[in-house]
């Protein structure tokens, strides 16, 4: 059975990693192209990179034939594409084994429905809860000094939000008898927020947008970047919900 899932989770991923490219190549492509035009513009109009283009520029015949990097075109293409597809696979295959565990034991729920709260939980958790402390932002934005360090608080804050989420369910299964379920589900969805809220208040701030960067472009980023994970994670649960179904009635 676990194995059934398994395939069945990775195949939903696959799918959603898929419909995450598309969306992400016409929402997402051309606030990266710009944040990428905007930072070549900053670097040639500052007098440090001015001398040091000047200081290489005998450098570049030596530099003819060696291997380019990985372009630009295939960055956005083929690039994006297996990293979302790989991604959402992966994704999918954790998610199998999550519904695997919690089916039967979160509520009396059928697969469909387990599953779709499922998802639900895993956009708030892994997506919406750190994008609302740490918002994404053009891979072209940003020092890249600080990388290491931007990208460790965003996988703490993931961290601190499953626990949190696992926290508020087990808080709502134990007082679904002594309170009921909607004021049990109350009472974890607090516990779920006071935790996050606590997280996001003492986490440190991170603000390296530039002043020239359009507001309006990194809003329209950051928006793709969010609608990107909600169309990831609906099509993942509602893929997985149907496959599951059919999968749990054949051998029910």
């Amino acid at each position: 059975m676990i194995k059934a899932l398994l395939i069945r989770g990775m195949l939903a991923g696959t799918v959603a990693g898929v419909l995450a490219f598309g969306f992400a190549q016409i929402f997402g492509e051309p606030e990266i192209e710009y944040a990428i035009g905007l930072e070549e513009q900053m670097a040639q109009a500052t007098p440090e990179a001015k001398a040091h283009a000047e200081a290489h520029s005998g450098a570049v015949a030596a530099h003819e034939h060696e291997d380019e990097p990985v372009s630009r075109r295939v960055q956005a293409g083929i690039g994006l594409l297996t990293a979302v597809v790989v991604y959402g696979a992966g994704i999918g295959g954790l998610f199998a084994i999550v519904f695997a565990f919690a089916y039967g034991r979160v509520g009396r729920f059928g697969p469909r429905a387990t599953a779709a709260l499922l998802a639900a939980a895993g956009f708030v958790s892994v997506a919406l809860v750190p994008f609302l402390k740490y918002p994404a932002t053009p891979p072209a934005v940003g020092s890249p000094e600080t990388l290491g360090t931007r990208t460790a608080l965003f996988l703490v804050m993931i961290a601190i939000s499953i626990i949190a989420v696992t926290l508020a369910i087990g808080i709502a299964r134990r007082l679904a008898d002594r309170l009921g379920p909607w004021a049990a589900a109350t009472v974890g969805g607090v516990a779920f927020v006071a935790i996050v809220a606590f997280a996001q208040l003492f986490l440190p701030d991170i603000k390296e947008i530039p002043a020239e960067f359009s507001a309006d472009a990194l809003w329209r980023f950051r928006a793709a970047s969010l609608g990107m994970q909600m169309l990831m994670w609906t099509t993942l649960g509602g893929v997985f919900g149907l496959l599951s179904y059919r999968l749990l009635n054949q051998r029910g």
